[in-house]
């Protein structure tokens, strides 16, 4: 940094930050157009609820950061854990010494996991949780003599990270344009999408026709090399889709009759987003063999993610033949303390009431989002517990998205920050997750800044000629 820039920076002056940013600062998910040469909107400040922007503009913060900010922002009891941790013990090797936060941490996970899931492996997020989740499986079958079961199948619209191997599992056409993969080790099913179900099927025909793919595709392949099934419970950023009814509780059931991995990803349903500290038994009643999860687990506040894994699997291995037999994975950073504490105190916020909220404020804003449906520009509104889509369609008798203007989700954002909220938007579609600290009367100020963002977009779609309307 030139001392020019460190003083602009620090004199607070509008632009400063923006400049050091598009000199310096190189964005998550670029285009090669303004890679390493891209600023992005500021924010400086948050509160509960609400973010504050560069121009002093107070925002609800409709996607709770990145699915995370669970318990709100600027937190007292989160900042303080923080803070007492890092200056009790701020950091200790993984490798051959142990924090007291990361073995409570554990215990008290494993009492709100499905039966069995009574280990926890730390990482930093969510890629490397996944990442962690599909090397054990790589390992365990290594070790049983199976170096051919080795297969992960997941599904179109999914995403699972963006470190390499999870990379290769995302089922979004853009995430591979210009990125290699591990391709031959991946099998994607159909994206379990309801509102994208063929012509003329009903939902449970829907389920039934998913259940077989993947059934066909274990007799195809043979369950002899397939490891593993990955899904998360809701697809987050591939639209909020809630699979049809059943449709989990049947995947799971081939997978154990095939000796086949079952990995939910709940790094988004996880941490009261759908008002359970972990959502596969609750919501969906299914009792996976891993459980992956980051995000919400500190409320963004500290990069933590992890893996729960079933203590059979262990069991298994220590019987194997093979005692030497090292697992070489680990990172730096795993069971880090400061974000263990801040994960405990997560915890209790959790157990003390956010649950309880969530749950009871959740039907709330499911009705008044799905109010939305009204608006010719809205092809369906969907969602669960606190975690929403609104997908935007040409027209409603062919459910068609805007192939004119791919950016309409991006344009409805920029209508929705000028009135007070920020979106996630999703191409087409606009995802609403906000922080579980939210009230009745916020969720109905955000769903009326929605609603005006997508009528002032229908607006300049029609006057562009872009729309019929």
């Amino acid at each position: 940094m030139t001392s020019e820039e460190g003083r602009g920076a620090g004199d607070g002056a509008d632009d400063a930050v923006m400049r050091l940013a598009e000199r310096h600062l190189v964005q998550p998910w670029p285009v090669s157009g303004s890679i390493g040469a891209e600023a992005r909107g500021r924010l400086d400040a948050g509160d509960g609820i609400y973010v504050t922007d560069a121009e002093g503009r107070r925002l609800i913060d409709g996607p709770a950061g990145m699915w995370c900010v669970n318990a709100g922002h600027r937190n007292r009891a989160l900042a303080e854990a923080m803070a007492g941790q890092a200056m009790a013990l701020s950091y200790n090797s993984p490798w051959y010494t142990t924090n007291a936060p990361s073995a409570q941490l554990s215990a008290r996970l494993a009492g709100h996991a499905p039966n069995g899931l009574d280990h926890a492996f730390y990482t930093t997020g969510g890629s490397s949780a996944v990442e962690t989740a599909l090397r054990f499986a790589q390992f365990a079958n290594n070790v049983k003599g199976r170096p051919e079961k080795k297969l992960i199948v997941s599904r179109q619209g999914g995403y699972h990270g963006s470190t390499y191997l999870a990379a290769s599992l995302n089922g979004r056409p853009r995430d591979h344009d210009w990125m290699d993969s591990a391709a031959d080790l991946v099998v994607k099913l159909t994206c379990p999408d309801p509102f994208r179900r063929p012509a003329g099927m009903s939902v449970g025909q829907f389920c039934d026709v998913l259940v077989e793919e993947f059934r066909q595709v274990i007799e195809d392949r043979g369950a002899d090399r397939i490891a593993a099934f990955i899904a998360e419970p809701v697809m987050a950023s591939g639209g909020v889709i809630v699979p049809p009814e059943g449709y989990l509780l049947r995947m799971g059931q081939l997978c154990r009759d095939n000796d086949i991995l079952f990995i939910a990803d709940e790094v988004v349903t996880a941490f009261g987003r759908l008002g359970h500290v972990f959502a596969s038994k609750e919501v969906f009643g299914i009792e996976p063999d891993m459980i992956t999860f980051a995000k919400g687990v500190t409320s963004g506040y500290f990069p933590l993610g992890g893996v729960m894994i079933a203590g059979r699997l262990f069991e298994e291995l220590r019987r194997s033949n093979h005692s030497d037999a090292m697992f070489a994975h680990g990172l730096t950073y795993s069971s880090h303390p400061v974000g263990c504490a801040v994960a405990l105190k997560n915890l209790d916020l959790l157990e003390e009431g956010l649950l309880d909220h969530a749950r009871a404020i959740s039907g709330h804003f499911q009705n008044s989002l799905k109010a939305l449906e009204e608006l010719p520009l809205v092809g369906e509104v969907r969602g669960l517990g606190l975690m929403a889509c609104v997908e935007c369609v040409a027209d409603h008798e062919s459910r068609n998205p805007l192939t004119l203007d791919i950016e309409v989700g991006k344009r409805i954002d920029r209508h929705c920050q000028e009135l007070g909220l920020l979106v996630r938007p999703l191409i087409h579609m606009c995802v609403m997750s906000p922080p579980l600290t939210i009230s009745l009367a916020q969720i109905d100020e955000m769903v009326a800044i929605l609603r005006r963002g997508i009528e002032l977009t229908m607006d300049d779609l029609v006057r562009e000629g872009l729309w019929k309307g």
